[in-house]
Order: structure tokens, then sequence, then C-alpha cells
């Protein structure tokens, strides 16, 4: 009997109770899904409709092959898949079966779900990138196990770039994870209804970025406004204050794009409006901030506690998540008078309950003119992180929870694009595969005042730039510490504003000491005395100078997937030295950034990737490429370096 079948353009392979589809999903890609159920289900999670491909099929008694532009798939008989590359059969990726054990496996769970086990043969030429963010501190990830589960700082995104040439998405919104060993690549999902999965092969890495991009969204139109300095604390607490902030920052003479408008501005977790008491004129206050040249983005959180006055409706519509047992709050939190107070979240895999969302949204703070929100706490939250407890109106917790934040930013974009408004950016804590395509810039969470907390800070950036996310940032000088009057403190706030006035966005942030409550100490630029003032002045105005090239940046994003912020490597990966330079990166294709990282340095080692000439900025000095050195790196200055010439205005 012959296995094989061809479908339109999809070969399947039937064996006992399993059938394994393998078809095209836009050019040089290929979707793969497995299954023990007797059909497949409807869903396609992070994939868009696919573009037209230009496929060939075959079939023959002993295997099946099909081919869409650059990549080919070869299934053996025994069930087996090869990816290879067309042009030369080189192989990308196939799959492994170890003796006696499956290449891949399904566990019953019950209700047509399943354990899932999808395992690959590892090659220890292997380099792999992406994976969303993380804070285990490594760029490459060969050799490490990453858990796909959402958390505060940790971002799950199945998807990951081969230093072999190709690209590869878990389509799954599972809970799980990959385990990235030397004997075998081994991807889990704890509960699911089939596999499915995407390789996509390109000529380089901004070729596989692309490739993504298409397959799960592009970014849409970066905002100008977007691209310059944001000023935010934890947190301002009247409308007073709040201007106060903004006026100094005008009589100063210094660049603010945004200014933020942090959580507990409202009355109860779950109004989505201001509290008059404290905000009793927001409307005026958006002008006024506008008048000044600025944006106001508000903090929006996805949970609503029993105080508020939408937690009736939301409740007996069924648009809050459930739980499984127990009792019904995810997770315990403060009011904003500090008592302790029990939270449930809101379920935005309801289509139902994400428009709800945004029509309080839109009541409250969109129709008085504020374009942009700060999806704080979208992972979800949940205490303890039991999502075999949770229940989404979408399914289990363990079979969709990955999911809730890209659904959580389909429902602002959905209602943005609704009302009109043409560029949407939103500022989450999480994202998923095609969150992009939803305007979500991510930046990474609760992280602490710490020089480790920074190192990690630009892999993690890095990685994420690799999993589809062009637009990300850090709270500068972290979110949890950071006493405004410790030297030492002074010279770590110094270093990531350096940082992060070359990252996607530049925006500073944290929860300063000494500060009770929810209040923190102050945290603006001045905050911290003259000498750090004067330095965090000069690349706030570094930052404004270099906008329009900034822009350029985030319009390659959105058109072709390329990461504004992205390793060495991505633009020259025939330097086997740029894979080993994992702590400097390129900002666009013209600057390359190396951020210090260590405290008391006065200079740090910087390698130049061969086959460019490279100026630096600061002095005009220049360099051939293919060389490691030591750069000065005074504390008012970060290594800069423009490569064959390029003209930036750097200097004032």
């Amino acid at each position: 009997m012959n296995p094989f079948a061809v479908e339109e353009d999809r070969i399947a392979w039937r064996m006992g109770d399993e059938t394994f589809m393998v078809e095209p999903w836009g050019p040089d890609a290929l979707r793969v899904r497995a299954t023990r159920n007797a059909t497949f289900t409807e869903e396609d999670w992070a994939l868009v409709e696919p573009e037209l491909a230009q496929v060939t099929t075959e079939v023959g008694e002993e295997k099946a092959t099909v081919t869409n532009g650059l990549l080919a798939a070869e299934v053996s008989r025994h069930g087996l898949v090869r990816f290879y590359r067309a042009s030369d059969g080189q192989t990308l990726l196939e799959e492994y079966r170890p003796i006696h054990r499956p290449n891949r496996h399904h566990a019953s769970r019950g209700g047509g779900t399943y354990r899932v086990m999808q395992r690959f043969k590892a090659r220890d030429d292997e380099r792999i990138f992406g994976l969303g963010q993380h804070q285990h501190g490594r760029l490459d990830q060969k050799g490490l196990v990453v858990d796909l589960v959402q958390l505060n700082t940790e971002v799950a995104i199945p998807f990951l770039v081969s230093s072999l040439g190709y690209g590869f998405l878990w389509n799954n919104p599972s809970i799980g994870r990959v385990e990235l060993g030397r004997e075998s690549t081994r991807w889990v999902a704890e509960a699911a209804r089939e596999i499915d999965y995407v390789v996509v092969a390109a000529g380089s890495y901004a070729g596989l970025m692309g490739r993504y991009a298409d397959l799960t969204g592009h970014a849409p139109e970066f905002p100008e406004w977007a691209s310059g300095f944001w000023q935010c604390k934890a947190r301002y607490v009247t409308q007073e204050e709040f201007l106060g902030i903004a006026r100094e920052y005008n009589r100063r003479g210094l660049p603010l794009s945004v200014i933020v408008v942090d959580f507990f501005h409202w009355s109860a977790q779950g109004d989505w409006k201001f509290d008059p008491e404290c905000w009793p004129d927001p409307e005026a206050m958006v002008k006024e901030i506008a008048s000044l040249g600025a944006k106001v983005m508000v903090s929006i959180w996805p949970t609503v506690e029993q105080a508020s006055g939408n937690f009736g409706e939301m409740a007996s519509r069924g648009l809050l998540a459930g739980t499984e047992r127990g009792v019904g709050p995810q997770m315990g939190f403060i009011d904003k008078w500090g008592r302790g107070a029990y939270v449930h979240y809101y379920d935005p895999t309801n289509p139902a309950a994400r428009e709800f969302i945004w029509s309080k949204v839109r009541e409250g703070y969109h129709s008085i003119g504020i374009e942009v929100f700060w999806l704080d706490a979208c992972e979800p939250e949940i205490q303890p992180a039991d999502h075999e407890n949770m229940r989404y109106h979408l399914g289990n917790g363990l079979e969709v929870g990955c999911i809730y934040p890209m659904l959580h930013q389909r429902g602002f974009y959905d209602g943005m694009r609704a009302a009109g408004q043409v560029a949407v950016l939103n500022l989450c804590r999480s994202a998923w595969a095609g969150s992009q395509r939803f305007g979500a810039a991510v930046w990474s969470g609760d992280i602490p005042s710490t020089w480790e907390a920074l190192r990690d800070q630009v892999r993690a950036g890095l990685n994420i730039g690799m999993s589809g996310i062009p637009w990300w940032t850090t709270d500068i000088g972290g979110f949890f510490g950071g006493d405004i009057g410790s030297p030492e403190f002074h010279e770590l706030l110094v270093r990531w504003f350096q940082y992060g006035a070359f990252c996607p966005l530049f925006r500073l942030h944290g929860f300063r000491s000494p500060g009770g409550g929810t209040v923190g100490a102050p945290n603006e630029v001045w905050s911290f005395g003259e000498s750090v003032y004067a330095i965090l002045k000069e690349y706030l105005f570094v930052r404004e100078r270099l906008r329009p090239y900034v822009m350029r940046q985030m319009r390659l994003a959105s058109a072709n997937g390329t990461p504004p912020m992205r390793p060495v490597f991505f633009d020259f990966a025939d330097d086997e030295e740029c894979y080993g330079a994992d702590d400097e990166f390129l900002f666009g294709p013209d600057i390359l950034v190396a951020p210090v990282l260590e405290p008391g340095a006065a200079s740090r080692s910087v390698y130049l990737p061969a086959g460019a000439e490279w100026t630096d900025a600061w002095t005009g000095e220049r360099r051939q490429g293919g060389q490691r050195f030591d750069a000065a790196a005074p504390l008012e200055r970060i290594p800069l370096f423009l490569k064959d010439g390029a003209e930036l205005p750097i200097r004032g």
C-alpha cells in the first residue's frame, strides 16, 4: 500500500492513525502538520493568508517530494521528512528517529488534545537565534532548553533562525519548550490537537526575516513621533505633577516625544478611565502636551477587580478568563490605595471581550486624543503560574496560553484602525508570533538595576529582533532599584542611557529609590545631578539628530522585516568572528554600537567586521574591518563606528 497522496499542491502521508501533511505556505516556505485526529483544525494561529507559490510535487513508492522555490522537502515511506535547498540538495533540517524512540509523538490528554513532541537531528556547526526575549544572557542559544511560556521579562516567540540558512516557526500557542540539544532539537507542546510548524529558506538573514514577515505579517507604518525620547517613571500621581514634568522638559529646551501616565491613574482596575480626583481634565492635559510637541501614553492593564464598574457585565457575559477549578481571580495585587485586591484577567481569545475592552478604552482615552497605549502585564501574569487551571474562550490554558498577548494587541490594533488611526504602536510587556503586525512594540519587562541585567538586555534585544519584532526597548537604568543619589547607579544609568539611544525605542523608566508605595523617586534626566545630566542631555540630542536615519530603518523593517537593531553577523554572515561579537550590534546598516557593560571601564574591546572600513564617530579615525582592538570609552562616550564613510550627525 502506498502511504502517499497528492491533494492539490500538498503531499499527504497516512499510516495507522496518523496523518502527515506538507504544503506550500507562500514563497520558499513549507507548512507541516501531523495529527491523530480525524481532521486538522481550521486554526492558522500566527500565519496570515499565504501568497501564491511555484510548487512541484512528485510521488513514488518509497518517497514523495514537494518543492517550493528555494526549499524542498522529501518524505520517506516511513514518514520521516527532510528539508533541503532545492538548488543543490544540501540538507537544512531533517527529522531524527533514535532507536526505539519516535521522531514525533502524540500522547493523548483527552478531549482531542495531545502532549505532542517533534524531534529533529542536531548539528554541531549550527547556531540558533531568535525564540523571543529571554534573560539567559546568550545570543546563540544552541545547547539551551528554552521554555515556551509567557512571563514578566520572558517573551516566548517560537521562531528560530538557523545559521544553516533556514527559519523555523513552531506554529502552536501551547505552553511547552524547545530543547536545543547536541543529539537532537526537540519541540514539545503540553496540549495541542496537532503538530504544526513552518520551515522557510533564504539566501541571507535579511531574506529569512523577510520571509518570516510574509508568513506572520509585516509591522505597520512606524509613527514618526515614536522615534524620539520617551519619559516615564513609576509613577506620576496627579495631572498637575505630570504637566509639570512636561513643562520642565520644554523650559529646558529638551526633546520629548512621549510622556507616560503609569498605572493607578484609575479608580479601580478595570475602569479604563482616569480617576477625576487626581486627573480632573485629562482632555485639556492631552492638548497641552500636544502643544509641547509630545504624545501622552497611558498604562492599560488587562485586569479587572470586583470594585470596577465593568466587572458585573464582564462576568455575566463571559468576557473574563476563567479557572478550571478553585476560585475565579488569577492574581493577588493591590488597589491604588495600597490595599490588597484580587483581580481577574479578561479573555482576549474571545472577540466579544476584545471589542468590549476597546469600547471602554475608546471612551476613556482615545476619544480625548490619546493614541498610544502601554499594554502592561499582558502575559498574563497569573499567580500561581498554573496554566492548566486557566480556561479561555479558545481552550484550556495549556493549549492556547502563549497567544494571549498577541490577541490582546490585536484588539487594540483593530479598534484603533477602525477609529481612523493610521499608524498604530502600543508598548507591550509580552508578544507572540505575529504580534508585529498589530503594532506591538515590546520592552523587556521589570528587570533589576544591575550591570548583569544590562549585559543580558543586549543579547535579549538582538534575539527578539531576530524573532520578527522590530520595535523594542528596555527600562533605561532597570526597573527595580537604582538609588538616585548613588554614584554607582549614576554610572550604570549613563551607560544604559547611551545604549538606549541606539535601541529602536529610546525610553527612560524605573521605580527609583528612595521611594515608597507605588511612587518611586524622581526619574527625569535632571534627577541625578549636574554631571550626569550633562551626559544624558548630549545623548538626547544625538538621538534627535539621528531621527531621520531611525525612520529610514523603521520603513525598511515594515517593508522587508529587517530588524533595525541586529547582530553584526546579520550583515556580515561570511565573517566568522562576527558570531562571537555578541555584546555589540548594528543599528541600521551604518552604525556599529559597542555599549560599555562593565563598571569602571574607560575602554572596551571592539570587533570591526571584515569587508568594510569603519570610522570612529567621535574622533574620525579610520580602521579597516577584520580586526579587534580596545576602543576608548570615557564615561561620556559610547564607542560608535560608521561604515564605509557614512555621514551621520552623531556629533553636534
